[in-house]
């Protein structure tokens, strides 16, 4: 394989002076400035060199990995612009492939199947396998190549009805589900590792409530309904391998499920070694070019791409409090088995 190009480009000259400890970073000319500041492009990085790279040398870089993972900020169309052109680019060097989604939930794979054979609409295939808000803007243009290359796509998530009475009631829950439903899942839906749950609780709250009791119990069922998409992920990809051999995986994913090989990537990893698994994970480049964070992110995939941040969704605070409370009310209703 070629070695990656060197390009001319003021991120270059940052992840090298950032490789090499340089505590002066070059200043970009308004031009170079205009381009990094590119809100839905991004740049890729080599985690373990610090160079960036063309899509055509990763997907050459890429190649021969059974599993590529693509980790994404939800909504933020930089990562779904980098998925869509990722895809192509992979089916270009390795026309087996398969789309794995966490976007979809593994009970609504009928629906999506019915779609993919030309039964049903687009609209319709949106209402019945209750297709994430953003699907026509996101996730249409990777479901849609698929398509037209016959090309597999599997619903990857754990029902969502399920995954929320676990984390209302706990792990129990799935021994009340009928026989035919719990089948569906895996056999063991809580794996997890150490260094995914200290990351978990701090990120959902911290320090703050541990000597509580009961709220000790509702984070640990909140992190087993966490588990749960994690184990069932990991299960739809390696089922994804088992029905079409030699095929590679590109599974789509919030990239907390898969950044540092944590989540459903070290599930993956557990349960089948020998299969090579390839970590793509977004980083915010902020508009400061002196507060580049890539040092500090290196080990959050095995290639990085550069993403600006979105804008704030609000700057009044009561506004945003205001739209937080009115999101949790609007949420969908969901009746749990109790017996």
């Amino acid at each position: 394989m070629a070695s990656p190009k060197r390009f001319r480009h003021p991120l270059l000259a940052i992840c090298l002076a950032l490789m090499a400890g340089c505590a002066q970073l070059p200043q970009p000319s308004d031009t170079e400035s205009a381009q990094l500041k590119t809100l839905y492009d991004s740049a890729l990085v080599d985690s373990q060199s610090g160079q960036l790279l063309s899509l055509e040398d990763l997907a050459r870089a890429l190649a021969k990995a059974d599993v590529v993972v693509i980790g994404e900020y939800h909504g933020h169309q930089a990562s779904h612009l980098l998925q869509a052109r990722l895809q192509q680019r992979l089916y270009q060097q390795r026309p087996r492939q398969v789309l794995t989604l966490e976007q979809f939930n593994l009970d609504h794979q009928p629906a999506l199947d019915s779609y993919l054979a030309g039964m049903t609409g687009e609209t319709e295939m949106i209402e019945d396998a209750s297709a994430w808000d953003n699907y026509r803007g996101s996730y249409r243009p990777l479901v849609e190549f698929a398509r037209r290359h016959d090309l597999p796509v599997l619903a990857a998530n754990a029902p969502a009805d399920v995954v929320r009475c676990v984390g209302r009631t706990g792990p129990d829950y799935l021994e009340r589900l009928p026989a035919n439903q719990r089948q569906t899942l895996p056999e063991q839906p809580f794996r997890d590792t150490p260094a995914y749950r200290e990351k978990f609780v701090e990120a959902i709250s911290g320090s703050h409530g541990q000597g509580d009791p009961s709220m000790a119990e509702r984070m640990d069922n909140t992190y087993k309904a966490q588990l749960l998409r994690d184990n069932t992920m990991a299960m739809r990809i390696l089922q994804a391998r088992q029905q079409h051999p030699d095929h590679q995986v590109v599974h789509l994913t919030g990239t907390f499920h898969s950044e540092q090989g944590l989540g459903t990537v070290a599930l993956l990893k557990q349960q089948a070694p020998e299969l090579s698994v390839a970590v793509i994970s977004p980083v915010f480049w902020p508009d400061d070019e002196s507060q580049a964070p890539l040092a500090s992110n290196l080990d959050k995939g095995d290639y990085l791409y550069l993403i600006q941040t979105l804008p704030p969704e609000f700057r009044d605070t009561d506004r945003r409090k205001n739209a937080m409370r009115e999101r949790f009310r609007s949420g969908p209703e969901v009746h749990c088995i109790t017996e």
